[in-house]
Order: C-alpha cells, then sequence, then structure tokens
C-alpha cells in the first residue's frame, strides 16, 4: 500500500477521534475506555501475528515495548485526561507541534546543528501553541480557566509520547512485521491501563453503557486503534520520520468537520491566530512545499 496514503487515511481517522471519544467520555471512564479499545484490537491482530510471529532480540523487545508506552500508555492516558477538560478541537491542532518537538530533540539530544532561519519558525510555531494553551485565561478568566489549560497541558504531554514513539519505533518497524508490533504495542500498552480500570469499576460499570459508549469503543477498536496504528505503524516503517511528523496538519480539518454538529464546538479567534501561528512557523522553517501531505502524495 501507498505509505503516504496509509498516514492520510490514520491523520483522518485520528482528527475525527478527537470529537467522538469526547462524545463518548461522557458515558464511559477514559481508562476503561482506553484498555477497552486496545486490548480487544491486540487480539484481533494476534491470531494473524502468530502464525508469521518472527524471533525478537533482547534490544527489539525493548523498543517495541518502549513504543507501545510512549504511543499508548503515555499518548492515550494524557490524550483522554486532556479531552475531558478542554475542547476536542484543541487536541489536533496542539498534536500538530510534533515536528516542531521532533526538530528540537533532534538539536539537543542528536546534536544537529541547527539553522537560524529553521529555529526561529519553530520557536513562532510553539508560540502559536502556547497561545492556544493558555488563552483560556481570557476567554473564561481566572476561576474556569485552570481546568482548561491543564487539558491543554495534557494534550501536549500526549504530543511528546507521539513523537518518541515515531523515533524509537521507525528502526525495529523496518525490521519487524507491522502486524507483530500493533500487536504487542496493544497489548502491553493495554495492561497499563488495568490499575486505574479497577478503580473506575468502583463507580462505573459495563451494565451503564449506553449508545454514546458503545459509540466510542467500535470506533476506538477497530478504526482509531486497529485501522489507524496500522496504517501508522506500516508507514513510518517505509518514511522518514521528519515525513511522518507533518500529516498530523490533516487532523484538526477532520476535527472541526466532526466537532461542530457532534459537540457544537468551533474555533475561536484564539484557535485561529494560534493555528495561523502554528503552521506559519513550520512553513517559515522550511520554506518548501513538501510539508503539504498531498503535494507528498505526487510522488509515490
Amino acid at each position: 500500500m501507498n505509505p503516504i496514503l496509509a498516514l492520510i487515511i490514520a491523520n483522518v481517522i485520528w482528527g475525527m477521534a478527537s470529537p467522538i471519544f469526547k462524545f463518548a467520555l461522557t458515558n464511559i471512564p477514559p481508562f476503561t475506555l482506553a484498555f477497552i479499545r486496545f486490548f480487544f484490537a491486540g487480539l484481533i491482530f494476534l491470531p494473524v501475528s502468530i502464525i508469521s510471529w518472527q524471533k525478537l532480540t533482547t534490544r527489539q523487545w525493548v523498543e517495541i515495548l518502549l513504543v507501545g508506552f510512549f504511543g499508548i500508555s503515555l499518548n492515550i492516558s494524557f490524550f483522554f485526561l486532556g479531552l475531558e477538560k478542554t475542547e476536542s478541537i484543541n487536541v489536533p491542532i496542539i498534536a500538530s507541534s510534533g515536528p516542531i518537538f521532533i526538530y528540537l530533540l533532534s538539536v539537543i539530544f542528536l546534536r544537529e546543528k541547527p539553522k537560524i532561519k529553521v529555529l526561529t519558525g519553530m520557536f513562532l510555531a510553539l508560540f502559536g501553541v502556547l497561545f492556544i494553551i493558555l488563552s483560556p485565561l481570557i476567554l473564561d478568566g481566572k476561576r474556569y480557566a485552570l481546568g482548561a489549560i491543564e487539558g491543554n497541558l495534557f494534550i501536549l504531554i500526549a504530543t511528546f509520547g507521539t513523537v518518541l514513539q515515531t523515533i524509537i519505533g521507525r528502526d525495529v518497524l523496518r525490521k519487524i512485521s507491522v502486524m507483530q508490533v500493533s500487536t504487542i504495542t496493544f497489548l502491553s500498552g493495554s495492561l497499563t491501563f488495568l490499575p486505574f480500570v479497577f478503580k473506575e469499576s468502583t463507580t462505573w460499570n459495563l451494565f451503564m453503557l449506553n449508545w454514546e459508549g458503545i459509540t466510542g469503543i467500535v470506533f476506538g477498536v477497530f478504526f482509531s486503534s486497529a485501522l489507524a496504528y496500522y496504517l501508522f505503524y506500516y508507514a513510518v516503517s517505509r518514511l522518514k520520520a521528519q515525513d511522518v511528523g507533518i500529516f498530523t496538519y490533516i487532523d484538526p480539518i477532520a476535527a472541526i468537520l466532526v466537532a461542530g454538529p457532534l459537540l457544537h464546538e468551533y474555533p475561536n479567534v484564539f484557535y485561529i491566530i494560534g493555528s495561523f501561528l502554528i503552521f506559519g512557523g513550520i512553513y517559515f522553517a522550511e520554506g518548501r512545499i513538501h510539508w503539504h501531505p498531498l503535494q507528498k502524495l505526487r510522488k509515490y
């Protein structure tokens, strides 16, 4: 399959995910939804993975488990916790800051020489992220803003998880089948949610499930987990890490199209200005059209 098309599909699904999951969280607790979402998606992949199972070295086990920890345990925990506190349309626009952190981490840890133009553009984009994160102080006043700001910061932490997942997973996904990596990360990641699931079970049980929760479970297991992660891992195994990050730009569009009719959430002036700073800063940093996902598709 075309890796660019795979990433486009995955990011459309993930863009839709934030409003759909916020809708579902009105009925089902976050860690319970996270556990069901990944545990059952892992079970779907398990039979196929067993048939073509590849022997793993200790290093590969560690790398795959780290992909599961950062991409599922860390990312999804803070994604759901943040989603409960902030508007769903904020989630993908904050997550679009992924390429910023990939670049900054490459400068800090890989000691790549920073370019002034790129660094300027990245800090401009980072200012746009902070502009959106702190906007509740002006929109809601101090009394009501702290919860929304906390939610936005949680989404930022979740974004770090995605970035580290991409960086760590690229090499191992070139050697081990996508299905096997997906199975291990799904099942290992889901198990980290269990302590929190047990705590949530004191106030919630499956008999309380209604159609909002069912919508989240069906979408989470079959689309946002099984399909989207498989496509994402497949693309990561064939593309550069920095090219993978650019496809998060699709997410805000998909989120707005769903959040409007489903949750009555619409962009405000802070969202628009922050988005302009983020995308404008990244475009200034690169200055090349290859940052556009559809342009990349033409090369395949």
